[in-house]
């Protein structure tokens, strides 16, 4: 996944979760942040990040934040539409026959459902995506936020298991040097309870690494 336009500003408030103020060439500006979740680790006042303009218009902002650099000197993108991008991508690349995103499955939208060939007929899977903007100590953690969505999407997994799907909760981490995702208790213990349940249930659990710069993630 490549950004068109990017471009450096330097971060200086968050008044709230969908809006950021930053240095751009001298100017303060206010832009969209592209992720709802706290990232309070990463969004330190005087921190490297980058803009994109997608120019749709009647926007309030001409910018939206998509990547940090955290005190570390790793670089993170941090935009929560990334992961799915960076997944289609991914699977139109992997052997599956057949691949469908935001797939209606009992009362939620599934992110993919794929298809794939095998001696014994059709194999079907269903795909439930989630982006790793946490880092502690060499280690992944989802959510960084309290997500109950994230909760009945793993519930849906676990009865498509049931039903006899390949069942996949797969994240993607939007950073390098990462290759593990660990439930984050402390932060939401209802989602790292759930995780296990479909662990046991079945439900594979499969970490994707990525390389980030500054304009472009990669699984």
């Amino acid at each position: 996944m490549k950004y068109e336009n990017i471009t450096k500003a330097t971060f200086l408030s968050r008044p709230n979760r969908f809006v950021a103020e930053v240095e751009l060439q001298g100017r303060k500006e206010i832009v969209h942040v592209k992720n709802t979740g706290r990232c309070k680790e990463l969004l330190l006042p005087g921190c490297e990040v980058w803009l994109t303009a997608p120019g749709t218009p009647g926007r309030k902002t001409t910018y939206d934040l998509v990547a940090v650099r955290k005190s570390t000197g790793v670089l993170f993108n941090i935009d929560s539409q990334a992961p799915n991008a960076v997944m289609k991508e991914w699977l139109a690349k992997a052997d599956y026959t057949r691949v469908i995103p935001e797939y209606r499955y009992g009362d939620s939208r599934i992110d993919f459902y794929m298809e794939k060939e095998t001696e014994n007929g059709t194999a079907r899977y269903l795909m439930e995506v989630k982006g790793c903007t946490l880092e502690i100590d060499g280690n992944g953690y989802f959510p960084d936020a309290p997500t109950e969505r994230g909760v009945k999407h793993i519930r849906e997994l676990i009865r498509a298991k049931e039903e006899g799907y390949e069942a996949i909760l797969a994240f993607v981490i939007q950073m390098d040097g990462v290759t593990e995702v660990r439930p984050h208790m402390e932060m939401h213990p209802e989602f790292g309870e759930a995780m296990e349940e479909a662990r046991a249930a079945g439900v594979k659990i499969q970490f994707y690494p990525c390389h980030v710069e500054a304009d472009t993630i990669i699984i």
